[in-house]
């Protein structure tokens, strides 16, 4: 689903974005550009960054 539509950012992005390091907005920001056109998607790029920066923990956490 595109989260992103100035910048054409789907949430498969934003997850792919977060295997790779990402860990805040600006992470965000600086790899995808999310929220730097009109910051509508900001609110739901940070809701898919909570959630799978959740899922990564408890992954790490069943894991172990």
């Amino acid at each position: 689903m595109y989260i992103c539509i100035c910048k054409a950012i789907t949430d498969s992005a934003i997850r792919e974005a977060v295997c790779q390091g990402a860990c805040c907005m600006r992470d965000l920001k600086t790899c995808l550009g999310v929220g730097t056109q009109c910051g509508k998607c900001a609110c739901h790029a940070r809701e898919i960054l909570n959630e799978t920066l959740a899922e990564s923990r408890q992954d790490c956490i069943i894991s172990h």
